[in-house]
């Protein structure tokens, strides 16, 4: 049983493995899907902002320009003379001196916003360039990818990025074939000696002159047992199979329902997964941790109750040989006594004897003696005579 303290209320409730396993898993799904959507929403938000702010600011920027040469008219007019000749004549000037300079101004101002306007344009196109680019990738593209593999160029997106992104973090390549097979790249990392992210990465390109053309659901239950004998707790194929499929070109694909915590991606969205994940596992990294500890907790208390049973058994084993041995010596010293009980009888029966000895003894006489023999009777009483 593990405790939770909830980060709102303070309240600790307990949970078993099996329910602590399943809010883990709830709240890295919630908040993978929500920061998910939120990046969706924020990539739009930005385009149309962008736009907007554009086209707004030029508006006020015009309208400035015309209150402030409206004001300077009023201005002038205010502090010209009377005379209306010297009044139309510096009106006059001053219309045109500041006609001349309002369209300066604006001419100014309409470079200015057409400049910002193409350098907007510019970049607007660029970042369409890029996104059209990642977007798909050169899908009709051979093995080669600008020169490079598709596992190549994941590696070096990931290292553009390395030190600024994941400095901490472990991304190398899958070189342990003992089991029979391996991934393509494994991501982990780790905090306070907590792993709190690890993703088994398997690439797959195609050319398009091949015949038979693989689907991605193909590569599922070798990525999903790969993902298993490396420990790692995510899979993503990374893949430009399946070209013309809406599905995966909609974006990060959840195939969870096939096989648990797998993704399929294009190119693109490599480093925005890892990042997706990544916060997720963050955000769950406080619950690791008291599970962890209530792991080392569940050990210790393991181990205590290990010595405790080999003290118990050990004790038992040297109880049992005292008690065979005092039993033993009892047996003997119960021997011993029964022996000098029958010693101390056959002694009391001796000295029984022995009186009955001596009485017969005291009580014997000649003349029971020769009672019954004539002969020594005769001649004791010869004698007597």
């Amino acid at each position: 049983m593990q405790e939770i303290k909830c980060p709102k209320c303070g309240e600790v409730f307990t949970v078993d493995e099996t329910g602590y396993a399943a809010i883990v898993k709830q709240i890295r799904d919630k908040e993978f899907r929500k920061d998910l959507e939120e990046y969706k929403e924020r990539l739009e938000e930005s385009h149309e902002k962008d736009k907007e702010m554009v086209r707004v600011k030029a508006v006020s920027e015009y309208k400035d320009a015309l209150a402030e040469k409206d004001a300077e008219i009023a201005r002038l007019k205010a502090d010209l003379g009377s005379s209306k000749k010297d009044l139309e004549l510096a009106v006059e000037k001053a219309v045109s001196k500041e006609e001349k300079k309002g369209r300066e101004k604006e001419t100014k101002l309409k470079e200015q916003l057409f400049a910002q306007k193409n350098e907007y344009e510019g970049l607007l196109r660029d970042k369409e360039r890029e996104v059209e680019y990642y977007k798909d990738l050169k899908l009709r593209m051979s093995t080669k990818m600008v020169g490079e593999t598709l596992e190549r160029h994941c590696e070096t997106e990931f290292n553009k990025i390395r030190m600024a992104a994941f400095p901490n973090a472990y991304f190398e390549k899958d070189n342990d074939a003992r089991t029979g097979s391996k991934g393509d790249f494994i991501f982990r990392e780790e905090q306070d000696g907590v792993e709190f992210v690890s993703i088994m990465f398997e690439m797959k390109n195609e050319n398009d002159t091949t015949a038979t053309k693989h689907r991605n659901e193909d590569f599922f239950k070798e990525l999903d047992k790969d993902r298993r004998e490396k420990g790692c707790e995510y899979a993503v194929l990374v893949s430009m199979l399946e070209a013309d499929s809406e599905l995966y070109n909609s974006g990060i694909v959840n195939v969870s329902y096939k096989y648990p915590k797998m993704y399929v991606i294009r190119p693109q969205f490599f480093i925005p997964i890892i990042s997706l994940i990544r916060d997720a596992g963050l955000k769950s990294i406080e619950y690791q941790k008291q599970l962890a500890e209530v792991k080392n907790q569940n050990v210790d208390i393991t181990h205590f109750e290990e010595d405790l049973k080999t003290f118990k058994d050990a004790f038992a084993r040297n109880y049992e040989l005292a008690s065979r041995k005092f039993m033993t010596a009892i047996e003997e010293i119960d021997k011993t006594i029964d022996h000098l009980q029958k010693t101390k009888e056959a002694l009391l029966s001796s000295e029984n004897n022995l009186r009955l000895a001596n009485n017969k003894a005291e009580d014997l006489t000649v003349k029971k003696l020769v009672k019954n023999n004539p002969t020594m009777a005769a001649k004791f009483k010869e004698l007597d005579e």
